[in-house]
């Protein structure tokens, strides 16, 4: 078959299947000229998910009768005022959007420049069809119907309408949180779903399509490094979700979706969330454009950085930095579902049963309080052996003075519930901490930091213990010895199926030495064997400080748990346990008003 040169209307189709996947696609292209037009108010209207119809207005400078004839044309641009590719600032560059949208749909454009007549021009799957004078406000107005109509090898591809208007409202999301100076609205069969205003602060933007709740719950980043920039706003660890899609990042105001950058959130995030959960985030990567090359995807969706690997220690470490400066935070207020839970007491006639309890409570409290006739007056002490009150709670004096509460933002000790949670009174209410979970963090913190200063210091067994277990984990152990030693566990083979524990941390106590043994061989099995165990440190530190923790079910005494709660308010991360889950709650006063009814 010999070579031959595609006709016009063939190359646009190609072009149109690299760049307009489904409604969304076109829609972000439309969108990022609206941007680029210098717009301050775009509104987008879609009908059954963009499928029929899909219409962008924008208050951009708008283009002139000739300047719309070069814009229908493949490869025409003002983007690009010189050669200069790869200093494009601009969201598009490419110039092949409105053509190739214009071939798999009917594409009406309309537009005016300030001080000149509007004018309109109508293409059809490729031809065009009309085109004359046209009456509307200065910007642009375009209107796509019935994409891929004529192409019914695409269409039958496309989603349902509720999954195009999905993709079609995230893509509008994600633009909108990268120009909070521009206002945006999205309509969907007539109804409004998002409208934000311009003139927004990034993190009222970010919060406002997301989750209102977050600004509560997230940390600013700021951090720099050499010529890079990174900003943005990331929940706090208990501030979680169960999947990735609230995971927003921008190249140099370019929404974006790279595996460096994923890769290095979760990176930064590995020993704060657990392995199925994931950050709610908007980060803002700003570098200089000859470090980054947009021109990889016809979508521009992604980019390539020239120095990946300094990126993404860019990311890690600003996260983490933002991470650090948040302490001891985590998500503080319980929900209002947990709320909603607590049950009042009804208020009417005590039962009978308690009626006739109390009776004889009271006739014995006489009987205790009242001389015998002619006796002398007695002391309360004299029969104090007879008197025998309900059970209590445990409430233990305090050998040395109470510390002020408004000293100490995790309050102070008060009592233990269930021998599992630790209730402090702060100065603006209630604090309740999961004793486990708050000393499980502060161990693997200690862990780390012991090993960032050299290793951890280990403490011999009297009686080196035998751990049997089968013979593929005992190999898997005595491959990562040597690493294990750094953690602080000294292990030696003892015969095919079993290993001799001779020494595990000293932070750790005395735990179960067999349980951590066996939990560690499962950790090593399941990582890359050419992945040395230090680039795995967090989840073995973290399997270890589980065992050293203080256990869910131990009696603390008010000594312990107020020293507890010191260390947590100076330990980074002690809002949330090594798993993600949070470490302490906080019932506010107003919480607690509400509860009994004065507010």
């Amino acid at each position: 078959m010999p070579i031959r040169r595609l006709p016009e209307h063939l190359v646009n189709r190609i072009a149109a299947g690299e760049v307009v996947e489904r409604p969304a696609s076109a829609l972000k292209e439309l969108v990022e000229n609206a941007v680029d037009a210098g717009a301050t108010r775009i509104t987008v209207r879609l009908a059954a998910g963009g499928i029929d119809r899909v219409e962008v207005i924008d208050d951009g400078c708008g283009m002139s009768a000739v300047e719309m004839a070069l814009a229908l044309e493949r490869h025409a641009t003002s983007k690009l005022p010189d050669d200069d590719i790869e200093g494009v600032e601009t969201l598009g560059f490419r110039g092949e959007a409105l053509p190739s949208i214009a071939s798999v749909a009917r594409l009406t454009v309309e537009s005016r420049v300030r001080g000149e007549e509007g004018w309109s021009r109508i293409v059809d799957n490729g031809a065009l069809v009309e085109e004359g004078p046209a009456a509307l406000p200065r910007g642009t107005r375009v209107v796509v119907d019935d994409l891929f109509a004529k192409v019914p090898a695409r269409r039958k591809f496309l989603r349902t309408p509720r999954s195009e208007y999905a993709a079609a409202a995230d893509a509008i999301r994600r633009l909108a949180m990268a120009r909070p100076d521009i206002g945006f609205t999205l309509e969907h069969d007539g109804r409004r779903n998002i409208s934000v205003q311009p003139g927004e602060t990034r993190a009222e933007r970010v919060a406002a399509l997301t989750d209102r709740q977050l600004t509560e719950n997230s940390v600013a980043v700021d951090y720099e490094r050499g010529t890079a920039k990174l900003e943005g706003v990331a929940s706090l660890p208990t501030f979680n979700r169960g999947v990735a899609d609230h995971q927003y990042l921008f190249v140099n105001g370019r929404p974006v979706k790279d595996r460096v950058l994923i890769g290095a959130v979760r990176g930064a995030y590995q020993d704060l969330l657990a392995r199925d959960r994931h950050p709610v985030l908007a980060l803002f990567l700003t570098v200089p454009p000859g470090e980054v090359d947009v021109n990889v995807h016809p979508a521009k969706t992604e980019v390539r950085f020239r120095e990946p690997g300094n990126i993404r220690g860019l990311i890690v470490g600003g996260l983490r930095h933002a991470l650090d400066e948040a302490g001891f935070r985590s998500v503080q207020r319980p929900s209002a579902g947990a709320l909603g839970n607590w049950q009042a007491e009804p208020v009417g006639a005590p039962p009978t049963a308690y009626s006739q309890n109390y009776q004889q409570s009271g006739q014995q409290r006489a009987a205790f309080f009242t001389p015998p006739p002619g006796a002398a007056q007695a002391s309360v002490w004299d029969r104090a052996r007879d008197y025998q009150p309900a059970p209590e709670g445990r409430a233990e004096a305090a050998e040395t003075p109470v510390p002020d509460a408004a000293d100490h933002p995790l309050g102070i000790a008060r009592g233990q519930v269930a021998e599992t949670y630790i209730v402090a009174e702060a100065e603006d209410g209630l604090v309740i901490v999961d004793q486990h979970a708050a000393h499980e963090r502060l161990v693997l913190e200690r862990m780390n930091r012991a090993m960032a200063e050299g290793g951890v210091a280990s403490q011999g067994l009297l009686v080196p213990e035998v751990v049997e277990l089968d013979e593929s984990a005992c190999d898997a152990l005595e491959e990562r010895i040597g690493e294990l030693t750094e953690l602080g566990l000294e292990l030696e083979r003892f015969g095919p199926k079993a290993m001799l524990v001779r020494a595990t941390p000293a932070m750790l106590g005395a735990g179960d030495v067999k349980g951590l043994i066996t939990d560690l061989a499962d950790e090593i099995a399941a990582y890359d064997q050419h992945l040395s165990l230090k680039e795995k440190l967090d989840h073995v530190a973290a399997t270890m400080a589980c065992h050293g923790s203080v256990r869910a079910g131990r009696v603390l005494n008010v000594a312990e748990m107020n020293a507890l709660l010191r260390e947590m308010e100076v330990t980074p991360h002690s809002g949330q346990c090594n798993h993600g889950r949070p470490t302490w709650v906080k019932l506010g006063h107003g919480d607690i008003e509400k509860l009994f009814g004065r507010k």
